[in-house]
């Protein structure tokens, strides 16, 4: 090449004596003496150090600011004392020529590179360039390239074909909300960013192809979390025809333990088959519907067993029970544990704990004394237990009991085992649920699904003999360490059972036809049974890396306000472009 014969990683003792030439940023600069100054040289791969001996070089790169591209020709030579902590450690180049590339105009950096992940992140996503040249931060977008190549190499392995879905498609109600894009010849009509391409592989499915799989990009404006980052992300989407649940289980479950044992911090992953856990049962004994299945705590129902024992927060509410062995924490630990999961769900968690002597004791233990010994016999509780207690609406208890098992997990290591990566299906979800906003009946999960007793338990929900919250629907997710990483469905094919289960939602045939034309007609040509599922390729990464952000391990992202500091988005547009879009802006504060 032009520009380098070697890598700044790359030379090793064997290669002394030779003449090479490397090119990098200078990542620093020590001049010893006024004669002689050590250059550190970084590139993509790694780093080397220069010993700068001649008097015209000295000068130039001493004029240099930091981070500065240069290029340097060179002899090898062993290093007098060598720095085991390079790969190239045992070397150092000596320059008889520099070539400046790129100058660095300033100064001072926004933060140094090699301690960036300490600046502020705001600081690090506006000078995002500078950023990613910290070998850690670029790791993490290394490691997502080649899990990608991966989870790509193992989808065409088990026959899966590889098929790019549009970009820009029509707005429909997928439970998000969606990025519209004006349509500059249609006024007054807009496309939208895609949520997902649920509508396209569904279609591909009816168009005759088998296998399909994507790595594709999904648009929904919704708020920043850790493992979710506004704007857009990448899944892993796929689709089988002629497939069952049990289908598509087997080609994930075939796809990502290698790509998690090979890829991940923890090289411990669970194996086929991964547990099945249906959704009311989760809730039930991990108070989540994404359980974290390293921590070996679950919840217990104790209402009936707290019944009458004159605690206020009891009284009339479902109340469940954690019960931590050979607890070793604290009153300040305990004090702490109540207030972060307070923080976190909204509601008090109460406790008692079972002293050495088997004597119940601390927080609501007064309470409890005249039912002592039923209570140790029914939850089995040794000496040195803790019993961390949530009471309130069935479904409050059990959140709230999941949070607190999720907290102890944290902190007590003999209950879990973090050094894994274990896996379960969450299946038989609720097909409908009431929603927080309209307080009506809305779809829990997937529109697109197949409801447990198909048609017929639809009608008898619109007739009234069963209620629609009883049904449950051909809709799984892949949960790992406490992540979801996807939801996938086995799908409605059939356009008659489509309107059905519309219909309880408020939407006649005549709204579906308008909101999923393609979709309708499409099935109204016949469809085959088809089934399919989308990991998320940012989360999956996120837990390989090992890290607590999402925006780790993405490229170029947004902020949790949904802005890119370092383009400057969203921003203005010139009024030109509006009129061509015939679009006027309205001032929110009028």
């Amino acid at each position: 090449m032009q520009y380098r014969t070697h890598t700044c990683n790359e030379l090793r003792l064997s290669d002394a004596g030779k003449k090479v030439r490397l090119s990098g940023w200078m990542e620093n600069v020590r001049e010893v003496g006024g004669n002689l100054a050590f250059v550190v040289l970084r590139d993509f791969y790694g780093t080397t150090q220069l010993v700068v001996e001649d008097p015209g070089i000295l000068q130039t790169v001493t004029e240099l600011n930091k981070e500065s591209v240069i290029s340097v020709t060179g002899l090898v030579r062993e290093r007098a004392s060598k720095n085991p902590r390079m790969a190239t450690g045992d070397i150092e180049v000596v320059p008889d020529a520099v070539e400046i590339l790129g100058k660095c105009r300033y100064n001072a950096l926004p933060f140094q590179i090699n301690r960036s992940g300490e600046a502020d992140e705001s600081l690090r996503l506006k000078y995002r360039y500078l950023d990613l040249r910290n070998p850690e931060v670029k790791k993490q977008i290394i490691l997502r390239s080649q899990v990608v190549a991966a989870l790509r190499s193992a989808m065409i392995d088990e026959g899966f074909l590889e098929i790019t879905t549009p970009i820009l498609t029509a707005s429909s109600p997928e439970g998000a909300r969606d990025y519209l894009v004006p349509a500059r010849k249609h006024p007054g009509k807009f496309y939208a960013l895609p949520q997902a391409p649920q509508q396209f592989k569904q279609l591909l499915m009816a168009s005759g192809f088998d296998r399909y799989f994507q790595i594709a990009p999904c648009f929904r404006d919704e708020d920043a979390r850790g493992d979710r980052s506004p704007g857009e992300f990448y899944q892993l989407d796929m689709e089988m025809a002629f497939a069952s649940q049990e289908d598509v289980f087997a080609v994930l479950e075939k796809v990502l333990p290698p790509v998690f044992a090979k890829f991940g911090t923890w090289h411990r992953a669970s194996s086929a088959p991964f547990r099945r856990i249906p959704y009311l049962e989760a809730m039930e004994t991990y108070g989540s519907d994404k359980p974290d299945l390293r921590i070996d705590l679950t919840a217990r129902d104790v209402t009936a067993l707290m019944e009458g024992c004159g605690f206020g927060p009891f009284e009339g509410q479902r109340v469940k029970a954690v019960a931590v062995s050979d607890f070793q924490g604290t009153r300040k630990q305990i004090d702490k544990l109540c207030a972060d999961v307070e923080v976190i769900s909204g509601n008090r968690v109460y406790w008692f704990k079972v002293d050495e002597k088997g004597e119940i004791s601390g927080g609501i233990a007064k309470f409890l004394q005249d039912r002592k010994e039923r209570i140790l016999s029914e939850l089995g509780l040794a000496p040195n237990t803790l019993v961390g207690l949530t009471a309130g609406k069935n479904l409050a208890a059990q959140k709230t009991a999941g949070v607190l098992i999720k907290q102890l997990g944290a902190i007590c290591e003999n209950h879990m085992d973090r050094e894994q990566y274990a896996f379960c299906w969450i299946v038989d979800f609720p097909m409908y649920e009431i929603g927080e906003e309209s307080g009506e009946l809305e779809f829990c999960h997937n529109p697109f699904s197949m409801p447990n007793g198909g048609l017929e338990i639809l009608r008898k929900a619109r007739s009234g003999e069963t209620d629609p919250l009883s049904i449950t629907a051909f809709q799984y997710d892949l949960v790992c360490n406490g992540v979801e990483l996807s939801s996938g469905a086995v799908r409605n094919h059939d356009p008659e059972i489509m309107v059905e289960a519309f219909s309880l939602v408020r939407l006649g045939e005549e709204d579906v036809k308008a909101k999923f034309p393609a979709m309708y007609n499409a099935f109204c040509y016949g469809a085959p049974p088809h089934a399919g599922i989308a990991p998320g390729v940012d989360r999956m990464v996120m837990l390989l890396a090992g890290v607590d952000s999402i925006r780790e391990v993405i490229a170029f992202p947004m902020n949790k306000n949904a802005q890119d500091m370092m383009m400057d988005a969203p921003g203005t547009v010139e009024q030109k472009q509006l009129d061509e879009l015939h679009i006027a802006l309205v001032n929110p504060e009028e």
